[in-house]
């Protein structure tokens, strides 16, 4: 808060932070930094908050949880649990048959395929399947288009498609929410009713991110390899395997990728960097811009800037970063 006791006040008032004098029920609020006055609000994912007597009074809603998956193998899992795979093969990120746990027969399931994007090793997520209504419907999302097999008769379409700018976004009945930048970036949001219900490698949302390493045979390991490659759609894939690092690999990029990527510890992101820790989404994005030495650079260097904007923007910090010179949208 910006308001203090001060001698220069009369008895009753504090000083407002500008050299004046109010009452207490007058001080206003910050967040992120800036200042609101009271009764002003702000919207904190999908809770509003209240300015009064210097203090936020927030309603306590149960938000959507998040899982999200972007560049060369970044997951982060419903419960905030920070992790790099890489593997070239389909995976389950996420479905709601899991075994005892799970819901009988399960609702859906979504798959992504990861495919090289650099010579290095290194894969990126490039298509994506969903499966709804125990797999009655089979979405395929390509870069440039999707198609829907149906089998059976149900009539009721569990989904919406829409568009969101750059995103395609996938709405179920269920209570999934898929956000596809048509690229690189996934991001998975779920009803709380699905908490400790799900598996995958996103995690299985149950609030304790120290068990998200469980494999397809519910087994909680902490070895990320063993964990990845047990939620491998297909056995005749070949297990991924830990790889150098890329700007060791190629340390002609290496100078390239941390010029382009400091846009996210500048001041362009300033107002975000005390409500989401920039240090880990950088070092992703260098990674990941000296992985992508076959073409598409640019497009892994904007991937990896998108993901901490998203971050940002989930604690209500909009960024405008892109510009007609950095991953403008077209």
């Amino acid at each position: 808060t910006q308001c203090i006791s001060g001698c220069m006040c009369p008895a009753g008032l504090v000083l407002d932070g500008n050299g004046g004098c109010v009452h207490e029920e007058e001080c206003p609020c910050i967040h992120n930094e800036a200042m609101y006055q009271p009764g002003e609000k702000i919207n904190v994912d999908c809770n509003t908050c209240v300015c009064k007597n210097r203090k936020w009074e927030c309603t306590e809603d149960q938000c959507l949880g998040t899982c999200a998956v972007y560049g060369d193998g970044h997951y982060n899992t419903f419960d905030d649990k920070r992790f790099s795979f890489n593997g070239n093969c389909e995976y389950t990120l996420v479905q709601d048959h899991c075994g005892k746990s799970g819901i009988p027969n399960g609702t859906f399931r979504v798959i992504t395929e990861n495919i090289p994007c650099g010579n290095t090793g290194t894969t990126c997520s490039k298509s994506i399947k969903v499966f709804l209504e125990v797999r009655i419907y089979e979405l395929i999302l390509g870069e440039e288009h999707i198609s829907v097999v149906k089998r059976g008769q149900d009539d009721k379409v569990p989904y919406t498609v829409r568009y969101m700018g750059m995103y395609l976004v996938i709405e179920t009945t269920s209570g999934l929410i898929l956000t596809w930048d048509k690229k690189t970036s996934i991001f998975i949001k779920l009803s709380p009713d699905f908490k400790g219900q799900i598996c995958g490698l996103c995690g299985n949302y149950d609030g304790n991110g120290i068990n998200d390493f469980t494999t397809r045979s519910q087994s909680v390991v902490e070895n990320v390899l063993e964990f990845g490659n047990s939620w491998k759609v297909s056995s005749t894939c070949p297990d991924a395997y830990s790889i150098k690092d890329p700007c060791s690999t190629n340390p002609y990029r290496k100078s390239w990728s941390e010029k382009q990527c400091s846009i996210i510890n500048s001041n362009v992101f300033a107002a975000c960097h005390s409500q989401v820790e920039p240090a880990k989404y950088y070092q992703a994005c260098v990674t990941d811009a000296c992985a992508c030495d076959t073409g598409g650079d640019c497009d892994c260097f904007c991937t990896a800037v998108a993901a901490y904007a998203q971050a940002c923007s989930a604690v209500g910090v909009c960024v405008a970063w892109r510009s007609p010179s950095i991953c403008r949208e077209f």
